[in-house]
């Protein structure tokens, strides 16, 4: 019996049915696009500039297709998109800003790679938050079910993938923004390496740890979509893929997970183990420090880019309060505490880069809960989810989130410059991870 194929696989059997064959697949994108409650998984969804993308593209006698030939593709709105304003989920730069006059790299990227930019998909103002919340624009609810949040800031990346607007959606990633979104979504994501791939024509929430990603439905298409969307080439295979050695966090660290997030972990444990993966429980207690080193830092940068941005237009009060009052402490930090702050941060990513020395990749979940309640109280959901996420924030490291379909995916985690090889395995382990 033949494997059901992967969806870029489907779409490159449509590009071999015969001219024009990937239409219909950018046609069903439009009808799903803005399909969650909210309609709200795009901000800047431009239907005349689609139908513009597909007449170039069916002019085109290029030979062989571009990779991502008629691929439907979405794009955060803190990138440039020629004749589009990037409002970084934020009314005030949505009506401030002036239209970019140029793409940004990542949109260079897909048209490239003969994508189809959908849009500009909703996130969390400034990407600075997780749950997909915004005053401003709605939250961001699931396409597939109302009741349950996005997870954030790459929101609307991970609902135009669900809702089948898109076949991959780029994202950002600074403290959880893709890994937490696509484990909530049921998706597949990759957080790449810090400083790969480039940032021209983007928006910076915090430098020192903002990374480019993807979110998509299938590990198997990891690898191919990150070397046309992102420039990492495929890793050469290596013989430790089919026993790579895998550190896991001790049970006292998953203390606030929930049931079914814990639940999801022993079972992918359980299947690791069974392709011969060497599983080994390390200590993480130097990890207590990861929370306080990195809000300090990226508080501190990202009010510092806010207010070269706001040039005296404005001040911190034209955001959301919560992100006001981060902004606001933010610039309030010493530049001798911040020192101290970076100080730390080297000495711990240095403590993380020693433990990847020891094995080919770490694992535990993206998150405590497999869900976020649209509606309710999470003004403490930000600081539950941060301590699984900022100890690989704070080294700078590349993350494949593996998909669960209850939403309690789990991080993947490889050395800092080791994507392409974790792309590699995390598609090997398709099969399982999707039994």
């Amino acid at each position: 019996m033949r494997k059901p194929l992967s969806p870029l696989q489907e779409a490159r059997e449509r590009q071999r049915s015969g001219p024009g064959g990937w239409k219909p697949l950018v046609s069903q994108a439009l009808l799903q696009a803005n399909s969650n409650a909210g309609r709200n998984t795009y901000l800047s969804l431009d239907k005349p500039s689609i139908a513009d993308q597909v007449e170039i593209l069916s002019r085109s006698d290029t030979i062989p297709a571009p990779a991502l030939f008629g691929v439907p593709v979405s794009i955060k709105d803190c990138f440039d998109l020629r004749g589009f304003r990037t409002s970084c989920g934020s009314k005030f730069y949505a009506n401030s800003n002036a239209p970019a006059p140029d793409d940004s790299w990542v949109a260079a990227q897909v048209r490239q790679a003969g994508g189809v930019i959908v849009g500009k998909t909703h996130m969390q103002q400034l990407a600075y938050g997780i749950t997909g919340e915004n005053v401003d624009f709605g939250d961001c609810v699931q396409p597939r079910d109302a009741s349950l949040l996005t997870g954030g800031s790459s929101s609307g990346a991970a609902a135009s993938v669900q809702e089948g607007s898109a076949l991959v959606a780029i994202g950002t990633d600074t403290g959880g923004s893709i890994r937490v979104p696509a484990a909530l979504c049921g998706l597949a994501g990759f957080r790449s390496s810090l400083g790969t791939s480039s940032w021209q024509g983007g928006v910076h929430l915090a430098p020192s740890f903002d990374t480019l990603g993807l979110l998509f439905r299938d590990l198997r298409d990891g690898p191919e979509l990150a070397r046309n969307l992102l420039g990492i080439h495929p890793a050469t295979p290596d013989p430790r893929s089919l026993t790579p050695r895998i550190a896991i966090v001790a049970e006292d660290f998953l203390y606030d997970c929930d049931d079914q997030v814990r639940a999801a972990f022993t079972h992918q444990l359980e299947q690791l183990r069974e392709t011969g993966a060497q599983l080994n429980v390390i200590q993480t207690e130097f990890w207590a420090d990861s929370l306080e080193i990195f809000a300090a830092i990226q508080a501190h940068e990202a009010a510092a880019i806010q207010r070269r941005k706001l040039a005296g237009q404005a001040d911190f009060s034209v955001f959301e309060p919560q992100i006001a009052d981060r902004l606001t402490w933010g610039e309030s930090l010493s530049p001798t505490y911040i020192a101290e702050m970076r100080v730390r941060h080297h000495a711990f990513r240095a403590s993380m880069d020693a433990m990847l020395t020891q094995f080919d990749f770490l694992m535990l979940p993206c998150a405590p809960m497999h869900q976020l309640k649209a509606g309710a109280d999470h003004s403490k959901t930000r600081q539950q989810i941060l301590r699984y996420s900022t100890p690989v924030s704070l080294a700078g490291m590349p993350v494949a989130t593996l998909p669960h379909p209850a939403g309690a995916g789990m991080q993947l985690i490889a050395a800092r410059g080791r994507d392409a090889e974790l792309l590699a395995y995390a598609a090997s382990l398709h099969s399982i991870i999707s039994a």
